[in-house]
């Protein structure tokens, strides 16, 4: 008889959680205390919303990724719902918008300027108004761009374009009615094809988000579902849940058949909701649970038995809700595989939590671990994937100084400013035009009269040549916002910019309404001037 190895060779069998210390945590946050089973943050390299406790109202917090520790209780927030929040997401491929839902039956979408919230912020970009009662989930679509999926007490899941530019937005493109009870979590499969649910009759689903249909549904009645997860590369399922005996329970399904599962084990017999983040590009999957102190970490393999435990980070601080970082936004060089950003309620502190790699040579790049992965390129429009079209992530390489074409660049232009980058020595004129149009236009959106005005277009700043992300890591009362243009010319982070765009630049940071001087001029040019007299008077220049 051969002989088999105790344990199963892994590369991530000694993947160690490693928190940060108290200068690199968020400190003094007042954190939700909703009880939904939701994460109450969402994260991207730029940014970190927490959802805060107020009253009178909804509201959450919007820090730069570097403003760690002690937060300003005064530090404005996004404050234009007018009921509890109770979940945010970044878009994948914005890293200035997101997404809110709340108790007022809305989805509202938001522009963080670049540099940061530095005053309450009521007025959305888009308003969704289509649920009857309270939207308690969000979702963006992994590969689509501007498609936005929602779930609310009404028992109804709504697809929303928030590509068109009507302000309000009243008809989504599908609504599924599917569910007789209230949607407990969602997740999209790797194309977005399809989409998974669990719900409270402890019943997981799988549909089709164009049309609504139902492919499957669980019948299983010794796991009762509460969070799922599609296993996107290995074209599984995995849901946490408790047993007929509250056993806490993982599972893993093929969502093809969910009549049986393939795999089926108890955890423990905790009562906190088990929270499943899977990474597909090491294969491991975490398991959190909600007012547990630990992480569970599992490798999923294509083989039986499918989920093989690796270990598990120990903490004596309970988690409310976790966010977490996107793998463009991990430190390679210290071969961090997975950041956590754990909401710790008993202290009013969110802690990153960095899972580590431990390695000889962590400054060398090391691909075995950071294969390509999914970039902040989207890889279709939104009419392209409501008329049929399914395709996967764009890609991308983590070794630092590398960069890898878009497959799919006649679906994607840049917003904003891509003609003027672009243009060649023919077309200077046409493009600089369209540039300064756009940019009237977006400051007209940014500053509206009223919501009726809204566009819903607002072009990223970062794509103009020449811009540097200076992040804000002090105190909002030890460094508050330039008042002056003297002020901000002092500042250097438009140095080598264009002469028209570091002018632009500078109003913008001013908050200045429609007031723009082109060029070199030596007076400004009133508000009240029409597009037309500003465009001759950029020609002569």
């Amino acid at each position: 008889m051969s002989w088999c190895p105790p344990y199963r060779s892994s590369k991530f069998r000694h993947v160690y959680g490693k928190a940060s210390t108290k200068e690199h945590g968020y400190h003094g946050i007042p954190i939700t205390h909703s009880v939904h089973d939701n994460h109450y943050c969402s994260v991207n390299p730029r940014f970190i919303a927490i959802v805060t406790e107020c009253s009178g109202g909804g509201a959450f917090l919007v820090l730069s990724i570097h403003h760690t520790g002690k937060v300003d209780p005064q530090h404005p927030r996004v404050c234009g719902h007018s009921a509890r929040v109770l979940d945010v997401k970044w878009n994948p491929f914005d890293d200035h918008c997101i997404a809110s839902c709340s108790e007022d039956c809305t989805v509202k979408l938001w522009d963080i300027p670049a540099n940061g919230v530095y005053q309450n912020m009521t007025l959305p970009r888009k308003v969704l108004q289509g649920h009857s009662r309270r939207v308690n989930l969000i979702e963006w679509h992994p590969t689509a761009r501007d498609l936005l999926v929602s779930s609310a007490y009404d028992y109804k899941v709504m697809v929303w374009d928030v590509s068109v530019c009507d302000s309000v937005l009243r008809n989504p493109v599908c609504v599924i009615s599917l569910h007789t009870e209230l949607v407990l979590s969602m997740s999209f499969n790797n194309d977005g094809s399809s989409l998974a649910t669990t719900s409270l009759d402890k019943k997981i689903r799988v549909m089709d988000p164009r049309t609504g249909r139902l492919i499957q549904v669980s019948s299983s009645k010794l796991h009762r579902a509460n969070k799922v997860v599609f296993i996107g590369d290995q074209n599984m399922l995995f849901s946490t849940g408790s047993s007929p005996w509250n056993q806490r329970q993982i599972t893993l399904w093929d969502p093809d058949d969910l009549s049986e599962p393939l795999s089926e084990e108890e955890v423990d017999g905790g009562a906190g909701v088990l929270f499943p983040f899977y990474d597909p590009d090491t294969h491991i999957l975490y398991l959190a649970g909600k007012g547990d102190g630990n992480i569970r970490y599992y490798e999923i393999s294509s083989e039986k038995p499918y989920v093989h435990f690796l270990t598990e980070y120990y903490s004596l601080l309970p988690q409310k809700g976790l966010g977490v970082m996107p793998k463009r936004g991990l430190d390679v060089s210290s071969c961090e595989v997975f950041r956590f950003y754990r909401l710790v309620t008993v202290k009013d502190l969110v802690e990153p939590l960095s899972m580590i790699v431990p390695r000889r040579s962590p400054k060398t790049f090391q691909d075995d671990i950071f294969p390509m992965t999914a970039g902040n390129e989207a890889a279709l429009t939104a009419q392209q994937w409501l008329s049929g079209i399914n395709r996967g992530p764009v890609l991308m390489c983590l070794k630092p100084g590398s960069r890898i074409a878009n497959p799919y660049p006649e679906t994607l232009p840049r917003r904003g400013l891509s003609s003027f980058q672009s243009g060649g020595p023919g077309e200077t004129g046409s493009t600089e035009q369209a540039f300064l149009q756009e940019q009237l236009a977006y400051q007209d959106a940014k500053y509206p009269r009223e919501v009726a005005d809204l566009s819903g277009w607002q072009p990223d700043e970062t794509q103009a040549p020449g811009w540097a992300y200076t992040p804000h890591c002090c105190e909002p009362s030890e460094c508050p916002p330039p008042r002056t243009e003297s002020e901000v010319s002092g500042i250097g982070c438009h140095e080598g910019l264009p002469p028209n765009v570091k002018r632009l630049y500078i109003l913008s940071v001013l908050n200045i309404k429609n007031t723009f001087l082109i060029w070199s001029c030596t007076s400004p040019f009133s508000p009240q001037n029409s597009f037309n007299s500003l465009n001759s008077e950029c020609s002569k220049h």
